[in-house]
Protein backbone atom coordinates (compact mmCIF):
# COMPACT_ATOMS: atom_id res chain seq x y z
CA UNK A 1 0.00 0.00 0.00
CA UNK A 2 1.01 3.16 -0.93
CA UNK A 3 0.76 6.34 1.15
CA UNK A 4 0.07 9.49 -0.13
CA UNK A 5 1.22 12.73 1.32
CA UNK A 6 -0.45 15.87 0.74
CA UNK A 7 1.94 18.37 -0.67
CA UNK A 8 2.41 22.31 -0.27
CA UNK A 9 0.37 23.72 -2.86
CA UNK A 10 1.62 23.78 -6.10
CA UNK A 11 4.09 20.94 -5.61
CA UNK A 12 3.43 16.78 -7.08
CA UNK A 13 2.08 14.66 -4.35
CA UNK A 14 4.83 12.68 -2.69
CA UNK A 15 5.10 9.10 -1.32
CA UNK A 16 5.45 8.83 1.98
CA UNK A 17 8.77 6.58 2.70
CA UNK A 18 7.59 4.73 5.75
CA UNK A 19 5.48 3.29 4.22
CA UNK A 20 7.59 1.20 1.91
CA UNK A 21 9.66 -0.76 5.03
CA UNK A 22 7.95 -3.44 6.62
CA UNK A 23 6.32 -3.42 10.30
CA UNK A 24 8.54 -4.19 13.00
CA UNK A 25 8.60 -8.02 14.01
CA UNK A 26 9.00 -9.07 17.14
CA UNK A 27 8.46 -12.29 19.42
CA UNK A 28 8.09 -12.89 22.90
CA UNK A 29 7.70 -16.00 25.03
CA UNK A 30 5.19 -15.30 27.83
CA UNK A 31 4.79 -17.52 31.23
CA UNK A 32 1.57 -16.95 32.64
CA UNK A 33 0.73 -18.41 36.20
CA UNK A 34 -2.29 -18.62 38.29
CA UNK A 35 -5.57 -20.27 37.58
CA UNK A 36 -4.71 -19.97 33.64
CA UNK A 37 -6.11 -23.52 33.04
CA UNK A 38 -9.80 -24.98 32.71
CA UNK A 39 -10.56 -20.98 32.34
CA UNK A 40 -10.83 -20.77 28.22
CA UNK A 41 -6.82 -18.98 28.40
CA UNK A 42 -5.85 -20.63 25.26
CA UNK A 43 -9.23 -20.69 23.29
CA UNK A 44 -9.28 -16.96 24.00
CA UNK A 45 -5.88 -16.35 23.19
CA UNK A 46 -6.25 -18.01 20.26
CA UNK A 47 -9.38 -15.80 19.08
CA UNK A 48 -7.49 -12.61 19.70
CA UNK A 49 -3.98 -13.23 18.05
CA UNK A 50 -6.11 -13.92 14.92
CA UNK A 51 -7.99 -11.22 15.26
CA UNK A 52 -4.78 -9.07 16.06
CA UNK A 53 -3.15 -10.86 13.18
CA UNK A 54 -0.71 -12.65 15.37
CA UNK A 55 1.10 -15.68 14.60
CA UNK A 56 2.69 -18.48 17.45
CA UNK A 57 1.00 -20.66 19.34
CA UNK A 58 -0.07 -21.44 23.05
CA UNK A 59 -0.33 -24.72 25.49
CA UNK A 60 -0.86 -25.60 29.04
CA UNK A 61 2.45 -26.96 30.77
CA UNK A 62 2.08 -29.87 33.16
CA UNK A 63 2.67 -27.77 36.32
CA UNK A 64 -0.49 -25.51 35.77
CA UNK A 65 0.69 -22.83 33.62
CA UNK A 66 0.33 -21.20 30.30
CA UNK A 67 3.04 -20.83 27.87
CA UNK A 68 2.55 -18.84 24.68
CA UNK A 69 4.25 -17.21 21.88
CA UNK A 70 3.43 -13.93 19.94
CA UNK A 71 4.87 -13.15 16.81
CA UNK A 72 4.17 -10.18 14.60
CA UNK A 73 3.46 -6.61 14.24
CA UNK A 74 4.70 -4.93 17.65
CA UNK A 75 1.58 -3.08 18.61
CA UNK A 76 -0.19 -5.88 17.76
CA UNK A 77 1.89 -8.70 20.25
CA UNK A 78 2.29 -5.87 22.69
CA UNK A 79 -1.78 -5.76 23.28
CA UNK A 80 -1.41 -9.67 23.41
CA UNK A 81 1.24 -9.30 26.23
CA UNK A 82 -0.87 -6.63 27.77
CA UNK A 83 -4.03 -9.09 27.66
CA UNK A 84 -2.04 -11.90 29.21
CA UNK A 85 -1.93 -10.19 32.31
CA UNK A 86 -5.68 -10.20 32.91
CA UNK A 87 -6.80 -13.47 30.86
CA UNK A 88 -9.96 -14.51 30.08
CA UNK A 89 -12.76 -13.43 32.22
CA UNK A 90 -12.40 -16.56 35.11
CA UNK A 91 -8.23 -16.59 34.79
CA UNK A 92 -6.48 -15.10 38.17
CA UNK A 93 -3.32 -14.28 36.79
CA UNK A 94 -0.53 -13.85 39.52
CA UNK A 95 2.43 -13.86 36.82
CA UNK A 96 3.39 -12.97 33.60
CA UNK A 97 6.90 -13.46 32.49
CA UNK A 98 8.21 -12.03 29.36
CA UNK A 99 11.28 -13.16 27.25
CA UNK A 100 12.18 -11.81 24.12
CA UNK A 101 13.34 -14.06 21.18
CA UNK A 102 14.19 -13.38 17.41
CA UNK A 103 11.44 -13.63 15.52
CA UNK A 104 11.32 -16.94 13.14
CA UNK A 105 8.53 -15.60 10.15
CA UNK A 106 5.59 -17.88 11.81
CA UNK A 107 2.64 -17.39 9.63
CA UNK A 108 -0.86 -19.28 11.88
CA UNK A 109 -1.51 -19.11 15.66
CA UNK A 110 -2.00 -22.68 16.80
CA UNK A 111 -2.90 -24.56 20.00
CA UNK A 112 -0.53 -26.98 21.06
Amino acid sequence: MTVRVQPPSGQPPATDPCAAYPLHVVRYRVLISGRVQGVFFRDTCRRLAEQYGVAGWVRNLPDGRVEAVFEGPADDVGRLVDWAHTGPRLAAVDDVAVQPEPPEGLSAFRLR
